[in-house]
């Protein structure tokens, strides 16, 4: 399994930017002959949350070890407390640089599927909400969602976000009507693709997170819009112990069929 960090100038950004890439491309059947060439990656682009960058979910989940047995190429950005949204201001647009021009940089840059049925966006707490938010909102290119203690407190209930992070990025009464709501973004995906092209979601929280009544709320919300929504809730709060085991329900939720035999540390008994 190779782990690459990729530096690269974002015209969204306006900077160079790290995104840490999971590839398993050196499994040892990848150079046998007899099974042919190796096929596109499916590939899952996986947000952190708050306070966290590019290697939270190497450092804090077995990310690597859950990629190579599944053959699926992990890309992780880091989401600079904003929320991966577009605001005002010089090189913030983090939802259009997440969204699309860190798609579309990766596929040139590594061996990736360009099928939408390929493509896979998802994240934790504040990634979970931008994981929903540019799932809808580029639903061209992302055929599955999954969020985790997803921060949907912004829109759906009165909690306050932590550290004031969100204060001067999300006003839940200006940006009702706008694309920084994820429920907008539902909206607008309808009017413009019928529900076969709709993406399915994952959505989960913990039994003792306070963010889990707004996620229940939104989760009703999308199975009213007709969007085919997977419900998960287990013991734990706003922690790695919970998002530990809902990466690993979402990659086996993923349409990614069986993977090839490969050679590693994990085989030596």
């Amino acid at each position: 399994m190779a782990v690459l960090e990729a530096n690269f100038f974002s015209s969204c950004l306006k900077r160079t930017v790290t995104a840490l890439v999971i590839l398993p491309v050196d499994k040892f059947s990848s150079y046998d002959e007899g099974l042919g060439p190796v096929r596109p990656f499916k590939t899952l682009y996986l947000l952190n949350g708050l306070l966290g960058d590019y290697r939270d979910w190497l450092d804090n989940a077995a990310i690597r070890r859950l990629a190579e047995d599944k053959d699926l190429a992990v890309v992780m950005p880091s989401g600079e407390n904003a929320y991966y949204i577009d605001s005002s201001g010089f090189g913030n647009k983090h939802g259009e640089f997440v969204g699309k021009e860190l798609v579309e940089m990766t596929r040139r840059m590594f061996h990736l599927s360009a099928k939408r049925e390929d493509t896979f966006i998802a994240g934790l707490s504040m990634g979970g909400y931008g994981a929903l938010r540019n799932g809808f909102k580029y639903h061209d290119t992302f055929g599955y969602i999954g969020s985790f203690s997803g921060a949907l407190h912004l829109f759906e209930t009165e909690r306050k976000s932590p550290f004031g992070a969100s204060d001067l990025l999300v006003d839940p009464i200006r940006d009702k009507d706008s694309d920084i709501n994820p429920r907008f973004c539902v909206k607008e995906m309808k009017k413009a693709v019928g529900k076969s092209e709709y993406p399915k979601v994952y959505m989960s929280c913990g039994l003792n997170d306070d963010l889990l009544p707004a996620n229940e709320i939104f989760r009703d919300f999308l199975s009213l819009e007709g969007i085919d929504v997977t419900w998960h809730t287990l013991a734990g709060g706003h922690e790695w112990d919970v998002w530990k085991e809902e990466i690993r329900n979402f990659i086996d939720f993923l349409p990614l069929g069986k993977a090839r035999a490969g050679l590693s540390s994990g085989n030596v008994k």
